[in-house]
Parts: structure tokens; C-alpha cells; sequence
């Protein structure tokens, strides 16, 4: 779908991701995403009433893409353990690799008081619950499955989350994080498997 193909509540949605990912929730105003939509003020007051109402729904879009993906993979009855690993980081590194800035996005807003995250996606009930718990435990009784989640998470996410130390200090330029990236894409799932098998 090309842009003038998209309508008027796309255009806004999109150019609303935009400015809120680069300036945040407080830094935003609704005339600098009217600005980057291409439309007036008065248009873009008529498809969300208010900057919290847009905030919202982006919000959500980008918890979904963050996390809707990965979470069908860890609840997967079918699948070992070693295929949730390998799918489950092959499936992030993508979604990361395409929107390098979308963990930065989300943990600034989550670590404000008045993020709602929890409507969006019911971690605790998810996560908790999710088969792949259960694969953990049974493969390693002594080990608390959340080390394994936030060792996952973190192994592929703080690659994003530190990029712009990399770049300021010209530690790599875009095409050596890419390749770095990839790089991870492969080892990761070998040293959680490591992790889970020692």
C-alpha cells in the first residue's frame, strides 16, 4: 500500500509513531503530528479528540509489535523448547532490526506513572501461564524461569537500547551494527540453550 493509498486515520496513526518514538510523549505536540501527516490540526482533532487518545492507540500498535509476535511463539504446545528459542530470536532481531527504536520507545514510556501497559498486553497471566515456563522448569528444576526470560530479552534488546553509545563514540557505523546484529541473531539462541543446558 503506497502512502496516498493510506487513509487519513493511517497517515495520522503512522506520522503519530513517528514523532512520539523521536520526541515522547511529553516532547509531542498534536500540531507537529498534524505537521508530519500532511493535514491540519482541526483534521486531526476530529479522528482523536485528544494527544492522550493518539498516545494511546500508538502505544498499543507498538506493544503489539514488540511483543504480539513473540508471545504465540512461547505459548506454542507444539514446539520444543530449543525451536521456541530459535524462533522466538529470529522472530525479534527482525521486528528490531526494522524499528531499531522501538525498545528505547517503550521502556521510557513504560517507566512513567501513568502508563497503562498492562491493558495492552496481561503480561502476568501471559507470561505466567505460557507454556514455555513450563518447558523451563521441567528442563531445569532449580531455575527460576524469569532468568532465562530477562537474559533473553536482554541479549536481544540492549543491542538497540545501545546503539547510540556505538555511533557516539564511533564504535560502529550502520553497516557494522547491522552485521553485528545478524551476528546475534545467531548466537543468542546458542547461549540460551547453553544457559538452559548446563
Amino acid at each position: 500500500m503506497t502512502e496516498a493509498e493510506l487513509s487519513t486515520e493511517d497517515k495520522i496513526l503512522l506520522a503519530a509513531s513517528k514523532v512520539f518514538t523521536e520526541k515522547g510523549y511529553s516532547g509531542t505536540r498534536t500540531r507537529d503530528i498534524a505537521e508530519e501527516a500532511g493535514i491540519n490540526l482541526a483534521l486531526l482533532n476530529y479522528y482523536f479528540r485528544t494527544k492522550e487518545k493518539l498516545f494511546e492507540q500508538v502505544m498499543k500498535v507498538k506493544m503489539v509489535l514488540l511483543f504480539g509476535q513473540i508471545i504465540p511463539i512461547l505459548s506454542d504446545e507444539k514446539t520444543s523448547l530449543d525451536e521456541k528459542i530459535d524462533l522466538a530470536a529470529a522472530k525479534y532481531f527482525d521486528i528490531l532490526i526494522k524499528n531499531p527504536n522501538l525498545p528505547l520507545f517503550v521502556l521510557s514510556e513504560i517507566q512513567k506513572k501513568t502508563s497503562d501497559i498492562k491493558s495492552i498486553i496481561p503480561f502476568e497471566r501471559v507470561l505466567r501461564n505460557s507454556f514455555i515456563m513450563k518447558q523451563i522448569q521441567e528442563r531445569k528444576p532449580d531455575l527460576n524461569p524469569f532468568h532465562f526470560l530477562l537474559n533473553f530479552v536482554s541479549m536481544t534488546v540492549f543491542p538497540f537500547l545501545g546503539k547510540p553509545i556505538l555511533r557516539t563514540f564511533d564504535l560502529m557505523d550502520e553497516e557494522e551494527f547491522l552485521e553485528f546484529v545478524e551476528e546475534r541473531k545467531i548466537l543468542v539462541p546458542v547461549w540460551i540453550k547453553l544457559i538452559l543446558n548446563n
